[in-house]
């Protein structure tokens, strides 16, 4: 069976987002190298570095499904439909939208919590892995023992408020093994396990 992978790209001091949602420099590096990468729409294409692109194939291509909160599915009205990476998308909700324009789209809206989305998207997701987004999902998962594996996209830039990766955790001290590490152009990808 696949691992629960939460990843994110993450400023220097632990955002994923500014206070208005905006990812500001955060993403560049998807856009400032000569490889082009595509994580599954053919329409969502990045000019990364050659060690970024082999990096995200090796991880993306191992994506079998995603879990994401409600905030993130409204932030991108779900990618048009079209999941960011893997077959699937799975969105904790408190209430299924009862307006959006891609019903037939793969995503499935769990309003039993999120412990029952990665249950479902394991399910779905086989012996692929299931990437979970990052902020207050990943802090609940990571305080829930639910998470395998964090990757991080480090990028050189500080916030200095925002949304942040891990939430507002509230768990125990995490620990992890040491990284694997892969220098990027403009991001240091780091690969950790967490340690039960």
């Amino acid at each position: 069976m696949g691992k629960v992978i939460a990843s994110a790209t993450v400023s220097l001091d632990g955002y994923i987002a500014d206070e208005s949602d905006q990812v500001g420099p955060l993403f560049d590096w998807y856009n400032n190298g000569d490889v082009p990468f595509n994580g599954g729409d053919p329409e969502r294409v990045f000019h990364v570095s050659a060690a970024s692109a082999a990096y995200m194939e090796e991880t993306w291509s191992r994506i079998g499904t995603a879990v994401i909160g409600r905030r993130l599915f409204d932030i991108t009205n779900g990618w048009n439909g079209r999941p960011a990476a893997g077959d699937a998308v799975f969105v904790v909700t408190h209430e299924a939208p009862t307006d959006w324009p891609f019903p037939d789209a793969p995503f499935t809206f769990v309003t039993a919590g999120l412990a029952s989305a990665i249950a479902q998207a394991k399910a779905a997701a086989g012996e692929k892995d299931v990437s979970l987004t990052g902020g207050d999902l990943l802090g609940q998962a990571l305080a829930a023992g639910l998470v395998d594996e964090l990757q991080v996209d480090l990028v050189p830039v500080v916030f200095g408020k925002g949304v942040r990766f891990f939430g507002a955790y509230d768990g125990p001290p995490a620990l992890l093994g040491n990284p694997e590490i892969v220098q990027g152009d403009r991001v240091t990808h780091l690969r950790y396990d967490v340690r039960r």
